[in-house]
């Protein structure tokens, strides 16, 4: 009986080590390699190319109810490994402190999940990033205290500079205050700096890039059925300089998020990015009734989506991306 005993513990013991032991290795294979900037490319711990392929959230304040595990998952099962977390400047576009808690359940839904995840403070209304510069800070302070060192985080510090903004008087003077904060507590992590007229000036950028800082990167925004050859050129003439560049928003219908979808200048979209290695990020998790919403209006699910699920524009994005 005694033997029968010991074997049995022996067994037991085995089958428990040999569970643990898959459980950590699923954790640590699901763990998002630390990620840096080499050239205009983005690699890992390794040196290998990543390319990041995402989806954005709509504002968080509109459209909380996205920004879960079974959501994100969905997506990760169509491709994405970053999901962008879109967390607007102004107090008319639905800024409010209370939503720090949201954005930190989509960064802990995305890591469990072992994505990277953009923090984007989503600069649109307010047009000059140094008009909420202050909430700018404390918001960049919270989060880079809170998650420094976390290898799947990058953060994105003005989503689209707009108006009369310059690259020079107010965006760089902005992008070098904000790069310093964060540095202060998270020293590696990838920051990406938005560029004028609403992201696409990368060109003007690439003129005069920030100076002697690692790991930043600058935005490019387009809409396909808009954004054609002109902003293309711009993006091949600010690689060719060796300025590294991050689409964290696109979509294939026009500039206002709405409108007919434009699937010729999207897929020239595409063969350009896969031929620089340029990650993408999709616009937008929501099933608002407008052409860049990647869920149909009439799909009331806010997880399990499936391909069925997804509106015009998501069906051809997660095929073609």
């Amino acid at each position: 009986m005694k033997k029968k005993i010991i074997l049995f513990s022996v067994f037991t013991a085995m089958i428990l080590t040999g569970a643990l032991g898959i459980r950590a290795a699923v954790s640590q294979a699901a763990k998002p390699s630390p990620l840096q900037v080499r050239g205009t490319r983005i690699v890992n711990a390794s040196g290998k190319t990543i390319t990041l392929k995402g989806v954005s959230t709509h504002g968080i304040a509109w459209y909380p109810q996205y920004v879960n595990k079974s959501c994100f998952q969905s997506f990760k099962k169509m491709g994405a490994n970053t999901v962008r977390l879109a967390f607007y400047s102004d107090d008319a576009a639905g800024y409010s402190k209370s939503l720090y808690k949201k954005v930190e359940e989509g960064i802990q839904a995305a890591t469990d999940l072992g994505m990277y995840v953009v923090i984007d403070w989503h600069i649109l209304s307010d047009g000059n990033p140094k008009t909420n510069q202050k909430k700018a800070k404390e918001f960049f302070t919270h989060f880079s205290k809170k998650y420094a060192g976390k290898s799947n985080i990058l953060y994105e510090i003005c989503n689209e500079p707009n108006g009369n903004v310059t690259w020079e008087k107010d965006i760089k003077p902005y992008a070098s205050q904000m790069i310093s904060l964060i540095r202060k507590y998270d020293k590696k992590a990838i920051i990406i700096v938005g560029t004028p007229t609403w992201s696409q000036d990368v060109d003007i950028v690439a003129q005069n890039p920030i100076k002697n800082q690692k790991n930043i990167m600058y935005a490019l925004h387009f809409y396909a059925a808009t954004h054609k050859d002109w902003i293309r050129d711009k993006l091949k003439k600010a690689n060719q300089s060796g300025l590294p560049i991050l689409v964290t928003e696109f979509s294939i219908c026009d500039a206002s998020g709405n409108g007919a979808l434009d699937t010729k200048e999207a897929g020239k979209w595409m063969k350009l990015l896969k031929k620089y290695k340029i990650g993408r990020i999709a616009w937008n998790i929501s099933n608002k009734n407008e052409t860049s919403a990647l869920i149909k209006s009439s799909c009331q699910k806010t997880g399990n989506i499936k391909k069925g699920d997804l509106s015009k524009s998501g069906k051809w994005i997660m095929k073609n991306w």
